[in-house]
């Protein structure tokens, strides 16, 4: 190897190394929240709890924000289902651990979130028209994770949702190995789950997440 393919080398990995601590500092300056975003995201929390009674009884909205106040990380990914339409609520409270449990209760797929394929494979599988994004990827992001069939259908049970949209929900290792994904919605009475190809995308679908605090 010659010297000046040696330097070369070593400036790339070095510019890589510095993009990589660059975006990694830029997420973690984005996870930060000012006051006022914490206090007007507690304040329609409260309200949206305090009005959806029956997802949650027999909790309090007291201890759910106690909860919340200790864990910054957890608010900001509120935050960002908040941010994109997922109009997050609490469903459940893990009596094991203390943790309570909130779904994206949106009537519809959240807006923010629709025209996605599955995953990151998929996206990089479609040689042309790509999506911006895959559901995976942006659940990632955003520090939480897709709603698996079971989730989904306790979520249906607190009411009716996606009846005029879809949304993706996890897929197990085998159908995705053969190219496929789940995705679900709410029709006729009740709850149906099909199946697409990974890299497709639509602009009635998204995904609904869930995250533990």
């Amino acid at each position: 190897m010659t010297l000046a393919l040696a330097n070369a080398q070593k400036g790339t990995r070095g510019r890589a190394k510095t993009n990589e601590t660059e975006q990694r500092g830029k997420t973690e300056m984005q996870k930060d929240m000012t006051a006022k975003q914490r206090e007007e995201l507690l304040r329609t929390l409260k309200a949206r709890f305090e009005k959806n009674m029956d997802r949650h009884k027999g909790l309090e909205w007291a201890k759910v924000q106690a909860r919340l106040e200790d864990n910054s990380e957890k608010l900001w990914s509120l935050n960002e289902m908040e941010k994109t339409d997922g109009e997050p609520d609490v469903v459940g409270h893990d009596k094991k651990t203390g943790e309570y449990i909130f779904y994206d209760c949106s009537a519809e797929s959240p807006k923010g979130r629709r025209s996605a394929c599955y995953d990151r494979k998929a996206l990089e599988s479609r040689k042309e028209h790509k999506p911006k994004d895959s559901a995976m990827d942006m659940a990632a992001a955003m520090g939480i994770e897709l709603l698996t069939e079971e989730q989904y259908r306790e979520l249906q049970k607190l009411g009716n949702f996606d009846t005029k949209t879809s949304s993706w929900i996890i897929t197990s290792a085998d159908i995705r190995k053969l190219g496929g994904a789940l995705f679900a919605d709410y029709r006729y009475g009740h709850v149906f789950v099909y199946h697409n190809g990974a890299e497709s995308y639509y602009a009635a679908r998204g995904f609904r997440g869930s995250v533990r605090i």
